[in-house]
């Protein structure tokens, strides 16, 4: 599957050359390596999966994938816990989970305009902090 996914996305005549007729359909080990590592990569403009965040972060701390995981895990349990429990959790130097209450109002029905009735609810919104704004999209200078 991987390498189908692979060859559909991977134009390359050097390496396709490599199959050549007489591996009719069987590939050597290199260019398998080489089309699962094309394969794993996210395209442009798609974000990474879990398996793919894990495996970046056992990579840069020297640590097992089963130990990243399962501290991810941990700390989205912890964070959905204080957040139900406290109403906000923070993640240090990203931002923070914040539990509000919404009240109710009066609404409207998009297809006939008829006024409906929107009750009250709780919603969850996450607030990023200034310094990862700031690094993710700089602040325009001032002349």
């Amino acid at each position: 599957m991987i390498e189908q996914r692979a060859l559909g996305t991977f134009h390359n005549k050097n390496v396709l050359s490599c199959l050549g007729p007489k591996n009719s359909g069987k590939m050597d080990r290199k260019v398998r390596r080489i089309m699962a590592t094309v394969a794993k990569k996210p395209a442009d403009g798609k974000r990474l999966t879990q398996s793919q965040v894990i495996a970046a972060l056992a990579d840069q701390s020297d640590l097992n994938k089963k130990v990243v995981k399962e501290v991810l895990t941990n700390l989205s349990d912890l964070a959905i816990k204080e957040t139900k429990k406290k109403g906000e959790f923070v993640f240090p130097g990203i931002g923070k989970l914040v539990r509000s209450d919404r009240k109710a109002r009066m609404g409207r029905n998009p297809a006939t305009g008829e006024p409906i009735k929107i009750p009250a609810k709780k919603v969850v919104k996450f607030r990023v902090s200034k310094a990862t704004k700031d690094a993710i999209v700089p602040p325009l200078k001032k002349k």
